[in-house]
């Protein structure tokens, strides 16, 4: 199967070369721009469908507040689908390096004002310059380790920025069993989603990232999710700085 694999996704990457020179020459920045609409349509299908598992994933967001309303930076914030699932009195800082999420991030927070929305920083989950070390008590990743260049380096930033005692919290999509079907059609369409979702990949084993990121402790959970077989498996739950 795995000569099978290797064979069909080189016939994908050579479909995709157009899409690659798009790339190279700045063309795809267009699709950029329209990819929050994108998002801000499949947001809403995602919430339904994982709406259970999201409500358990932030069940005790409140347990890691300290003397002062809970502090949440979420990174790769897209459209603010989850601020429906933050505790009321919330404070949440925003960070997402495609600054054409800014209008949808409004419309959320129209409709969560059960929240406070402190800011919206365009920048990297791998280079958060602007967050102090230690000053916040949650971080949130939601469908975005899948997509950043560097993870191992985007849990350092998190590691850094959190408080001691503070939560990582996390829920993403990830690669499959290797016996599977889903593990075989992951690998043979990369190239051609990778254009289409904006950079992310279905072939991360993002749970080895996790483990090895330092944090003090890790509630981790695979799941399989009732959602499309590419991304049905995920990850979910939370590391303790």
């Amino acid at each position: 199967m795995t000569i099978c694999m290797h064979f069909f996704t080189l016939i994908v990457k050579v479909l995709t070369l157009p899409l690659k020179l798009m790339e190279a020459v700045g063309m795809y920045g267009i699709y950029k721009r329209f990819f929050p609409f994108v998002i801000y349509k499949l947001s809403a299908s995602y919430n339904v469908k994982m709406k259970e598992k999201k409500m358990d994933l932030f069940s005790n967001l409140s347990d890691f507040k300290g003397n002062r309303p809970l502090r949440i930076l979420e990174i790769g914030c897209g459209t603010g689908a989850n601020f429906e699932f933050f505790p009321p009195g919330s404070s949440v800082i925003c960070v997402d390096p495609n600054p054409h999420f800014k209008k949808y991030l409004q419309k959320s927070m129209s409709v969560n004002d059960h929240i406070t929305f402190e800011s919206f920083v365009v920048a990297a989950a791998e280079d958060m310059g602007a967050m102090k070390d230690n000053s916040m008590d949650v971080i949130v990743s939601t469908l975005v380790l899948c997509s950043v260049d560097d993870t191992p380096r985007t849990l350092r930033e998190a590691h850094r920025i959190l408080r001691p005692g503070g939560a990582f919290y996390f829920l993403e999509h990830v690669v499959a069993d290797p016996s599977s079907w889903t593990y075989f059609f992951q690998h043979v369409l990369q190239p051609l989603w990778y254009y289409f979702g904006d950079g992310c990949e279905l072939i991360r084993a993002t749970w080895k990232d996790l483990e090895a990121a330092g944090f003090s402790e890790l509630k981790l959970r695979h799941i399989s999710t009732p959602l499309s077989y590419l991304v049905k498996p995920h990850v979910m739950g939370y590391a303790v700085k």
